[in-house]
C-alpha cells in the first residue's frame, strides 16, 4: 500500500469526481481468467487498486463472451473488469514471459488462477519474481491447492463446491444435490484471497517482504462449512441435505403463502419464537417450556412448520411479510432480478449503478461493497476492451515505442493501441 504507481487513465463519464479509494497507488497486475483470480482484482480494483489485467491477444479473457453478450461482449465482463486496464500478452511466447516479469518488477501483488505449475512452466513462477522484487505479494488459486495428492487436477469452481461438502447440503432429502445457481466457490476463493493479500500488505509493513497466498477453491468453500466437521468428529454426524429449511436450527423455512408465492421466516431467536407465535395465535406453542429453546424446538420442528405454514397459506406474500415486520420477526420474500432491480432499498444503498457504455447505451450493474464512510469504492472506468492499454503500461515499465512496435511485429502482443 506504500506504492506510488499512478493509476490508469479513465474511460468512465463519472470519474473525475470518483474517490481514490483506499488502495489508491497499489499496482497489481492479474494474470488470471474466467472468475476466481479476475474477481479478487476486480474487489481490489474497486478500492482504487491500478489492476493490469494480461490476456491473450485477439479474443482476450474467455468470459467476454461468457452468458448474455451485448455487440459483441457479455455484459458480465462489464462488473467483472472495471477499473482495471487491459495488456495483450502470449504468456507461451518467451518474450511475452520478459514482459511479465518486468510489470512484476513494478507490482505490488501480482494474481493468477492457473493450475499448479503453469507460471514456473513460463518462467514467471514466484521465485523467479520475487528474486527480482522482494516485495511482490503473489495470490494463486486453484482447484486443490500448490501441494499435496490433488494439486495437478483440473479444479472448478462446482467441483471445489461439491469437495468442499457444500453441494451435499444443496438438495431436498432424497433428489438429486443441485448448484447454488451462481458460482458461488469461485466467488468465495476470490474473497479469501483478498483477505490474504490485505493481511500480507499489511505483513509487508513491518518486515519489508512479500509472500505466496496459496487459496484453494474446496478449501475457502469448507473454510464456511460451518459445525460440519466437529458434529461429524464428536457424534459421527453426517449432515444432509435440509431442503428450504436449515437442519438443527428452527424455526427457520420458506412457508408457502395463499397467492402460490413463498415468504421465508427466521423465528428461530427465543424471543423472536414467542412473538412469532403470539402473531400467529399459537401463544400455546410461544408459552410451551419445552419449545423455549433451540434444542426443543428442532425436535419438535415438523409440528412448529405445519403451525407458521398454516398461518402463511392463509396470507398473500405482502399482507405475511406486513404482519411479520410489525411484530419483528426476521422474514423476507424470494427476490428474482427484477424483484432487485426495482427494490428501493438496493436503490438508495447504492447497488443498482448506471454506466454509459462506448455506444451511448445505459446498463445497470451491481454497486460496489463493502461501504466505507471516508474512503469508499467508486467506479471509474468501463471494463477495457481487449489490449486497449497495452502501449501505454508498457511505457510505463520503460519501453520504447520502438521496442513495442518490435513486439507487435513478432506476434507477442496485440490490441487495440499497441
Amino acid at each position: 500500500m506504500d506504492s506510488t504507481h499512478a493509476p490508469g487513465t479513465t474511460g468512465s463519464p463519472d470519474a473525475a469526481a470518483a474517490p481514490a479509494g483506499p488502495l489508491a497507488g497499489l499496482r497489481v497486475v492479474e494474470l488470471g481468467q474466467l472468475i476466481a483470480g479476475p474477481f479478487a482484482a476486480k474487489t481490489l480494483a474497486d478500492f482504487g487498486a491500478d489492476v493490469i489485467k494480461v490476456e491473450p491477444p485477439g479474443a482476450g479473457d474467455p468470459l467476454r463472451n461468457w452468458r448474455l453478450v451485448r455487440n459483441g461482449t457479455s455484459v458480465w465482463w462489464q462488473v467483472q473488469s472495471r477499473n482495471k486496464r487491459s495488456v495483450a500478452l502470449d504468456l507461451r511466447n518467451p518474450q511475452a514471459q520478459e514482459v511479465v516479469r518486468r510489470l512484476a518488477d513494478e507490482a505490488d501483488v501480482l494474481i493468477e488462477n492457473f493450475r499448479p505449475g503453469a507460471l514456473e512452466g513460463w518462467g514467471i513462477g514466484p521465485e523467479v519474481l520475487q528474486e527480482r522484487n522482494p516485495r511482490l505479494i503473489v495470490l494463486r488459486v486453484s482447484g486443490y491447492g500448490q501441494t499435496g495428492p490433488y494439486r495437478n487436477r483440473p479444479g472448478f469452481g462446482v467441483v471445489g463446491e461439491a469437495m468442499g461438502g457444500l453441494r451435499h447440503l444443496t438438495a431436498e432429502p432424497g433428489r438429486v444435490p443441485v448448484r447454488v445457481g451462481v458460482s458461488i466457490g469461485d466467488t468465495l476463493a476470490a474473497l479469501h484471497g483478498v483477505i490474504g493479500i490485505l493481511l500480507a500488505l499489511h505483513e509487508r509493513t513491518r518486515s519489508g517482504r512479500g509472500q505466496v497466498i496459496d487459496v484453494a477453491l474446496y478449501e475457502a468453500v469448507f473454510n464456511c462449512m460451518e459445525s460440519l466437521l466437529p458434529e461429524y468428529s464428536a457424534f459421527g454426524a453426517v449432515r444432509g441435505p435440509g431442503g428450504s429449511a436449515l437442519p438443527g436450527i428452527a424455526p427457520s423455512n420458506a412457508y408457502l403463502c395463499g397467492d402460490g408465492g413463498y415468504v421465508l421466516i427466521a423465528g428461530n431467536g427465543d424471543s423472536i419464537f414467542r412473538r412469532l407465535m403470539s402473531l400467529i395465535g399459537r401463544d400455546d406453542l410461544g408459552t410451551d417450556p419445552g419449545l423455549a429453546d433451540n434444542a426443543g424446538r428442532v425436535a419438535r420442528v415438523a409440528e412448529i412448520d405445519r403451525a407458521i405454514g398454516a398461518w402463511t397459506l392463509a396470507r398473500d406474500v405482502d399482507a405475511a411479510l406486513a404482519a411479520l415486520d410489525t411484530a419483528a420477526v426476521p422474514a423476507g420474500k424470494i427476490y428474482t432480478v427484477a424483484d432487485i432491480a426495482a427494490d428501493p432499498h438496493y436503490l438508495a444503498r447504492g447497488m443498482l449503478q448506471e454506466i454509459q457504455l462506448e455506444d451511448g447505451a445505459t446498463l445497470t450493474v451491481p454497486g460496489i461493497v463493502p461501504k466505507l464512510s471516508r474512503t469508499p469504492g467508486s467506479h471509474r472506468r468501463n471494463a477495457p476492451a481487449v489490449g486497449q492499454d497495452t502501449e501505454a503500461v508498457l511505457r510505463e515499465i520503460g519501453l520504447t515505442h520502438e521496442q513495442i512496435q518490435a513486439l507487435q511485429d513478432r506476434g507477442v502482443l496485440k490490441g487495440d493501441s499497441a
